[in-house]
């Protein structure tokens, strides 16, 4: 799922759009990309990441019903991924959920309060808040693990 996160130049209030994926069982952020433009090569890209990432893993994928993931060639490349894709229906966001999650802490924690002048410093701020959430932020519903730590757990057994 994509957020915009807003930036300003002066009084000019310039856009990026963040493309995360999650893996639900260890709470990691597998993949993201960040772009100018909230359009299907956004998260095709993300996508690519996530299974260039992890090319044995054949998750459920999870999705709102946005453009980019009610496109032919989405569907295409989570079948050629051996995906299925899970998207609630229309009202309902369940599918998305944990996601919607992951943006309110990451806007929480590391945006809101603060004004970013330029493109770079938002980006570095975003880059470096994914590095501190998958291998330092501990999370209870994880048994006070981090999602890099619950991941390595999960690959030992």
């Amino acid at each position: 799922m994509n957020i915009s996160i807003k930036w300003y130049e002066g009084v000019t209030v310039h856009k990026v759009y963040l493309s995360a994926i999650l893996d639900l069982c260890d709470r990691r952020i597998v993949a993201y990309v960040i772009s100018e433009r909230n359009d299907n090569p956004l998260v095709f890209k993300t996508l690519d990441r996530a299974v260039a990432a992890n090319p044995d893993a054949h998750p459920l994928f999870h999705s709102d019903r946005g453009f980019q993931y009610t496109s032919r060639t989405f569907h295409h490349k989570l079948e050629q991924a051996g995906m299925v894709q899970s998207m609630s229906r229309v009202g309902r966001c369940i599918d998305n959920g944990p996601m919607e999650g992951l943006w309110g802490i990451l806007k929480r924690e590391c945006y809101y309060g603060k004004q970013f002048n330029s493109k770079r410093s938002l980006v570095q701020t975003i880059e470096g808040y994914i590095r501190y959430y998958n291998n330092r932020r501990v999370q209870r519903n994880l048994g006070v693990l981090t999602p890099l730590e619950k991941h390595a757990l999960a690959m030992a057994a």
